[in-house]
C-alpha cells in the first residue's frame, strides 16, 4: 500500500519507518529533511492513505493554513477523500477541543482513525515489540490500518474513540505529576500511588465524555500511562523532572528540544474544569506547578484532599 507521512519528527519518522516493512511509504515535513522518501505535501497527498504525526497543539493551525483556498491560484487541498490515521495524543489548549473534534471539519468520522497504546518512538526504530490499538467508529477502515503494521506491531481494534483520545492526552498529564514525584526523591510507593490513582482520575474523566471504562485498563490506558510514567525516554516524565528542579518551563522545552504534549493537555484539561466544574485533583496540581506554583506545596495539597 502506498502511505504518506505528515510529520517527520521522532515518532512521525518511527511509523514510517515500521509502516515501510509492508509498504510504500512517503514522509513530509514543514522544515524539508534529508531522509529517504522525502517529499512534498502536495506529493504526499497523492496517497489515499495518510498518517498525521503533527504534534496536538500544532495540527489546527497546520489544518487551516494547508486546507483552505490560499494562494494566487485559489488551489483548494482536500482531506475530504483521504484515509486518515491520526498519531498525535493530546487535547487543544486553546479551545479545549479533542482532536477528533479539530478535525471534524477536514474529515469525516466515517475516514479517520486514532493510535493509542505504549509506543516510545526510539523503540520502534529498533524494530522491539509493541502493541497498538487503532481507534475509530469505522472498525473496517481501523482494520485496514491494522493491517499495514510490521511483524513486530501487534494490533488490534477499538471504536472507542472517545477513551482513546482521553487517555493518550490524559497519561502525558499523569507523566508530568510522575516525574515530579521522581525529582522530588518521594519513592517507589509514592510513584505507584500516583499513577494509580491518576489512572482512575483519568477514567473518571473519560466516562464523563461517553469512553467505554475498559478502554482505561487496557493498551490505551493503562498500558501507555505506566510506560510514559516510568520512564525517562518519555519526554513528559523529564518534564516532571525539571520542574521538580526549579526549572522554568522554557528552560525544560529547549532542553528538550521537542514538544512535551502533556504542558498543552495540561492548560486544556484545567480549562475543562473551570469550565464544567470537574474534580481533576492530580491534573489540576500539574497546571499549578506549570505556573509557577511550588511542587513541594503541591504534594502537601495533594495528600491532604
Amino acid at each position: 500500500m502506498k502511505i504518506g507521512v505528515v510529520g517527520a519528527g521522532k515518532w512521525g519518522s518511527a511509523l514510517a519507518f515500521a509502516l515501510s516493512e509492508k509498504n510504500e511509504v512517503y514522509i513530509t515535513s514543514r522544515t524539508p529533511r534529508d531522509m529517504k522518501n522525502f517529499v512534498s505535501l502536495d506529493e504526499i497527498l497523492e496517497c489515499e492513505y495518510l498518517v498525521v504525526a503533527i504534534p496536538a497543539q500544532q495540527i489546527g493551525n497546520w489544518l487551516k493554513e494547508n486546507f483552505v483556498y490560499k494562494n494566487l491560484h485559489a488551489i483548494e487541498r482536500s482531506l475530504s477523500k483521504k484515509k486518515v490515521l491520526v498519531a498525535a495524543k493530546g487535547i487543544e489548549a486553546s479551545s479545549g477541543k479533542f482532536l477528533n473534534e479539530v478535525y471534524a471539519p477536514y474529515v469525516t468520522k466515517e475516514n479517520i482513525c486514532f493510535i493509542s497504546g505504549p509506543s516510545f518512538a526510539s523503540e520502534v526504530m529498533q524494530s522491539l515489540p509493541t502493541a497498538l490499538v487503532i481507534n475509530s467508529l469505522n472498525e473496517k477502515l481501523a482494520l485496514e490500518f491494522s493491517s499495514f503494521f510490521p511483524s513486530f506491531i501487534k494490533t488490534y481494534v477499538s471504536t472507542d474513540v472517545a477513551g482513546a483520545e482521553v487517555a493518550g492526552a490524559y497519561k502525558n498529564v499523569i507523566a508530568i505529576a510522575a516525574g515530579i514525584c521522581e525529582g522530588l526523591g518521594l519513592g517507589k510507593n509514592a510513584a505507584a500511588s500516583l499513577i494509580s490513582r491518576g489512572l482512575v482520575e483519568m477514567q473518571r474523566f473519560g466516562i464523563n465524555y461517553g469512553a467505554k471504562a475498559d478502554t482505561f485498563t487496557g493498551l490505551a490506558g493503562a498500558g501507555d500511562l505506566f510506560l510514559t510514567a516510568s520512564s525517562n525516554l518519555s519526554r513528559n516524565f523529564r518534564v516532571g523532572l525539571g520542574l521538580a528542579e526549579g526549572k522554568s518551563q522554557d528552560d525544560i522545552l529547549e532542553e528538550l528540544g521537542e514538544v512535551a504534549e502533556g504542558i498543552g493537555t495540561s492548560y486544556a484539561l484545567h480549562k475543562i474544569m473551570t469550565e464544567e466544574n470537574l474534580y481533576l485533583p492530580i491534573a489540576n496540581e500539574v497546571y499549578e506547578v506549570l505556573e509557577g506554583k511550588s511542587p513541594k506545596q503541591s504534594l502537601q495539597d495533594l495528600l491532604s484532599k
